[in-house]
């Protein structure tokens, strides 16, 4: 039996951001399929593993953590790997972890969702959410334009979290050559790290489901 558990689905970002750790750190982990497109994550028994009926969920040792964030915390410290030498690298790691979910992934994601999964076609919702991704990712793009990595020379996993959403550009309408170049030379340097797999084939789940 693998030391981790992973509980998520290939179309999300944030389940992708534990996976991503869990292979770039060199962990014996295994993918447990969650089918969100057939209803799993609203089911009682999804909910008795986590109330807030969401992916991630990682399973290591008798312990349950839920959240993205959370995860790549304990993971940081459970392996060595990605993490911080100082409290004050700790804090700035912290920064971004929670710029990018309350500023980044929030819309983005969203974004996605309707456009591209959901299919809502452009709405003044869509509109919304996508100058407040635009927003977002010009920060990212000025920020990764001064350093290799979020934080500094080296990827922690603020660089695993924020890079979650970004691997599928094209389902949120971004053309990074034309308006993030930094952040498209960023991304490849991610995917230069040993370990690295598109998130499409790291979990289970695509293509779509067929629906039951």
């Amino acid at each position: 039996m693998a030391e981790y558990t992973l509980y998520g689905f290939a179309q999300s970002g944030n389940a992708y951001k534990a996976a991503l750790m869990l292979n770039l750190s060199g962990c014996d982990w295994t993918p447990r399929f969650v089918d969100y497109f057939n209803g799993e994550t609203r089911t009682s028994a999804f909910r008795a593993i986590n109330a807030m009926g969401e992916v991630p969920v990682l399973e290591h040792k008798g312990k349950r953590l839920t959240q993205s964030g959370v995860i790549l915390d304990y993971l940081a410290q459970a392996t060595g790997k990605f993490g911080w030498q100082t409290d004050e690298e700790r804090r700035e790691i912290l920064r971004w972890l929670l710029w990018d979910n309350h500023k980044l992934t929030s819309y983005t994601a969203t974004l996605r969702f309707m456009v591209s999964l959901a299919k809502t076609g452009e709405t003044p919702v869509t509109d919304f959410l996508r100058q407040r991704s635009l927003t977002a990712l010009g920060i990212l793009n000025d920020q990764v334009g001064k350093s290799r990595f979020v934080t500094g020379d080296q990827p922690t996993i603020a660089d695993i979290s924020i890079c979650g959403y970004l691997f599928w550009p094209e389902e949120f309408g971004v053309d990074y050559a034309k308006q993030f170049p930094h952040i498209g030379a960023w991304l490849e340097r991610i995917k230069a790290l040993k370990g690295w797999v598109h998130p499409y084939e790291l979990l289970p789940g695509h293509p779509l489901p067929a629906k039951t």
